[in-house]
């Protein structure tokens, strides 16, 4: 059986993101997938953008350049 289980990997240690469902001493392949830099981009803020971006009131409205399209 192949369990995937993700984890990080830090100064010797292994961290696994959940406890495995294996009962019995099992073989392990470990695999390096990519580095996590410390001075990577942090996670957005869900609603940081609140109030700077809008939307115009006549969004929906139909766009004249169509109408030839349209009512053909």
């Amino acid at each position: 059986m192949l369990t995937t289980i993700q984890g990080t990997y830090e100064d010797g240690k292994i961290t696994l993101d959940e406890i495995p469902s294996v009962k019995s001493k099992s073989k392990i392949v470990v695999t390096f997938l990519e580095e996590i830099l410390d001075n990577a981009p942090k996670k957005r803020k869900l609603g940081s953008l609140k109030g700077k971006i809008g939307i115009p009131d006549d969004f929906n409205d139909p766009i004249d350049d169509l109408n030839e399209y349209m009512y053909e």
